[in-house]
């Protein structure tokens, strides 16, 4: 392969040079392309290097050398995506209020550098291993679908406010619980083609939240079905005043099983998560983009 443009090389050594500073405490390297030996042998800020790679041979290859690395699902995801689902799989490796500095891009060419303080950003995503969640729900899946839905809820379709239901984890128990209310569109695709983490199947999700019913989400991410009727359990589980006959369902589903239930709003675009039949978790829209 033909080396680097050198204005390339330079602003990936000027970036790497952050990395030796006293206030990073992390450098998480978003790439299939591992630094060159020669960029790495020496540096103060090597034990500081976190990989995370899509595929897992190269991670094993990269532990054997001493570093540390984690395996990305092989999906297009954007820039901004990739360094999210990175600093999911890589949250029991940073502590809160550490900064972790994050480089990705385009093939060999790191164009993209963004400086996280663990537990202290808005949209950080490593505050979802605060909510306890069912050891069993893969903590990336769990990031996209609540992404998923606040794009739901502040989106809508076309030009149109729409709530829906996430149902994820417990699925079997979840699918004996409920009924199908209309055609499934998920029926009949192969596992990898219908799983959560690709992003053209969320654009699928999204689309299909105008349907009536609820989503069934497995633990790894796989949508199981679509259109799915939730009971509401009468006076079984209590809500706020205000919500309606939708978060009764998700309350119910998620205190019957071992399931959590993500909420999306109609009327607010707001987002609530329930467990054990209770809010965990909530956000509401600054805007609505309908």
């Amino acid at each position: 392969m033909p080396e680097p443009a050198k204005l390339d090389r330079d602003i990936l050594r000027t970036l790497l040079s952050l990395a030796g500073k006293s206030a990073v405490d992390h450098l998480l390297y978003v790439s299939d392309h591992p630094l060159p030996a020669e960029e790495v042998k020496g540096k103060p800020w090597r034990k500081k290097l976190v990989y995370a790679v899509t595929q897992e041979s190269l991670a094993r290859s990269l532990e054997e050398e001493g570093f540390r690395a984690v395996t990305l699902p092989a999906y297009d995801y954007g820039r901004m995506e990739r360094i999210k689902v990175a600093l999911v799989l890589t949250s029991k490796l940073f502590r809160n209020g550490e900064t972790v500095l994050c480089l990705t891009g385009q093939g060999k060419t790191i164009d993209t550098m963004i400086k996280i303080r663990v537990g202290e950003e808005d949209e950080d995503v490593i505050t979802l291993e605060s909510l306890g969640l069912p050891p069993e729900i893969e903590l990336a899946v769990a990031e996209q679908v609540l992404l998923l839905a606040q794009a739901v809820g502040q989106e809508g379709f076309e030009g149109h406010p729409v709530g829906t239901i996430l149902v994820l984890g417990d699925s079997t128990a979840v699918m004996e619980k409920s009924r199908q209310l209309t055609l499934n569109p998920f029926q009949g695709l192969s596992e990898a083609e219908r799983n959560i983490l690709d992003p053209k199947i969320r654009e699928a999700v999204k689309n299909f939240s105008v349907l009536d019913g609820a989503f069934v989400i497995r633990e790894d991410g796989v949508v199981l079905a679509a259109g799915r009727y939730l009971q509401s359990g009468g006076q079984n589980v209590k809500i706020p005043l205000g919500l309606g006959a939708r978060h009764a369902a998700a309350a119910y589903i998620s205190a019957t099983t071992r399931a959590i239930a993500v909420v999306v709003s109609q009327t607010s675009g707001s987002v609530r998560i329930f467990r054990n039949g209770e809010i965990i978790y909530e956000m509401h829209p600054t805007h609505r983009r309908i």
